[in-house]
């Protein structure tokens, strides 16, 4: 086995973009720490046996990023296995969708504690590890375009995504004096098996279809119109979110902070 280049936690990896996050850092040479719900276990074994092929060194610690005690935990049981922490990748998510005026509390409440919540905690946690240390890390977070970009019947959505930006720039501004940077990535439309179950509002080949998802047609004429207009015409894959949290986990990024990258085929271009 080769020399690591160091040790990375990605939460929500049994699928999706955080599971071709997880391959990507191990391909890089990072040994791996891989998270997602209890629930997800045999997917997080599928994932892991996949790194492991990698000739990386990988550990399986499930636990809900909504719960301090269990993210507590969950840092700690990466460091005992595999021996630090260098990267913290808090990618776990949930997105559905929803108007305004036909939303809940209950939704808005369990966007706002996967979403932002999850990564606050694993920004705080992740950090306390890496001062302790004295090397330096990555923190790198998951916002969206609708961070960045207000869509309509996405209230609570755009809300925690919108929050992990704020998150991101404060947590910069703290944690650089000991080394470490903080950024987040923004993707676009991603066709992931989340995405896809967002009410139906993604098909099989990546396209979008509002007439199932949005009543109101003016929105929906919006909505489309913005897509129809993007300067990258291909469908982005899981890979090309991986690609910028390779390069933000690197060393060649240590100059890059308080930042969040769209990866979204220039939808948003700030």
């Amino acid at each position: 086995m080769s020399n690591s280049k160091g040790i990375a936690l990605i939460t929500g990896s049994a699928q999706g973009i955080g599971r071709s996050i997880a391959l990507r850092l191990a391909q890089d040479g990072f040994d791996i720490a891989l998270n997602d719900v209890p629930t997800k276990g045999p997917q997080l074994e599928s994932v892991a046996t996949e790194i492991k092929s990698l000739g990386r060194r990988v550990c399986i610690v499930p636990a809900d990023v909504t719960v301090d005690e269990q993210v507590k935990e969950m840092v700690d049981g990466a460091v005992t296995k595999l021996g630090g922490l260098d990267v913290m990748v808090a990618n776990a998510g949930v997105a559905t969708g929803g108007s305004l005026l036909s939303s809940t509390v209950e939704s808005w409440d369990h966007k706002m504690a996967v979403n932002a919540r999850g990564p606050y905690l694993c920004y705080k946690y992740a950090a306390m590890q890496m001062i302790d240390q004295g090397r330096g890390g990555r923190i790198i977070g998951a916002s969206s375009l609708l961070g960045k970009m207000a869509f309509p019947y996405s209230c609570s959505y755009a809300a925690s995504k919108f929050a992990v930006r704020g998150l991101t720039q404060v947590a910069a501004l703290e944690l650089g004096k000991y080394g470490i940077t903080v950024n987040a990535y923004a993707p676009g439309w991603i066709p992931t098996d989340m995405s896809k179950s967002a009410k139906g509002v993604m098909d099989e080949s990546g396209k979008m279809n509002f007439a199932t998802y949005i009543d109101d047609p003016v929105s929906r004429k919006w909505c489309t119109s913005v897509l129809e207009n993007i300067p990258i015409k291909d469908v982005g894959q899981p890979e090309d979110i991986a690609s910028i949290v390779s390069y933000l986990a690197s060393k060649e990024a240590h100059f890059i902070t308080g930042q969040c990258i769209s990866v979204d085929g220039g939808i948003s271009m700030t």
